[in-house]
């Protein structure tokens, strides 16, 4: 029996002062603590002997950053695979977030008619499709080691209830997908068996400020 671990790795924590929901937007980088969370996930993964050879980030920056200490680690070459990348979002580089006075907008009403599906961005199916697909070419090629995938909050937690089998519609404030937090999912002979949930940096997320689907 073949086994194989796809651990999928959220980014950490970015440099972003305005506060706003930075979606797909170019520059954001981490900031000084992200760094930080970056060099721990390395460490953590060789002192634990895990087998990684197969390290991918999303295209945008803080999923670069984030993953290139443990190509580093591992010595092996990041690959970048556009899947992994952020949600597509309509209140991209607007501050909005729960409590802040967004939804009583109307500017913003035809973007929130539908929170199933949801109407203010990528459908969540299709993260989930687009998803899948990444994490099944990472298991092939990383087929009997381990693979680590660095994307983003949202794209993570649907995937995780995709193979869970729960309903992706969810109160964004109940993901389980902290910073540089580890969903990784176990596969024997290709079939899927289970996932682990980590957080190898709970220690640095005192006061760090999170917006959902970062």
């Amino acid at each position: 029996m073949v086994s194989t671990t796809v651990h999928l790795l959220r980014h950490g924590e970015v440099h972003n002062p305005e506060g706003v929901l930075y979606g797909r937007l170019p520059g954001y980088r981490l900031s000084d603590r992200g760094q930080e969370m970056a060099a721990r996930v390395a460490k953590h993964l060789s002192t634990r002997g895990r087998d990684v050879t197969v390290v991918i980030a999303s295209p945008l920056q803080r999923a670069q950053e984030t993953a290139t200490p443990i190509a580093r680690e591992f010595a092996l070459e990041l690959g970048t695979d556009d899947r992994l990348i952020e949600a597509d979002n309509h209140f991209e580089g607007k501050r909005f977030g729960v409590g802040d006075g967004a939804l009583s907008r109307p500017a913003h009403w035809p973007y929130l008619w539908n929170p199933f599906r949801p109407s203010w961005g990528e459908p969540y199916t299709e993260q989930v499709l687009r998803m899948r697909g990444a994490i099944e070419t990472a298991r092939q090629a990383a087929e009997g080691h381990e693979a680590v995938l660095v994307s983003h909050q949202l794209p993570v937690w649907l995937t995780r209830c995709s193979f869970e089998g729960r309903r992706l519609w969810h109160n964004p404030r109940n993901r389980q997908c902290n910073l540089a937090s580890l969903t990784s999912l176990r596969f024997e002979d290709g079939r899927f068996t289970g996932l682990h949930y980590s957080e190898p940096v709970a220690d640095l997320y005192d006061g760090v400020q999170q917006l959902p689907g970062a």
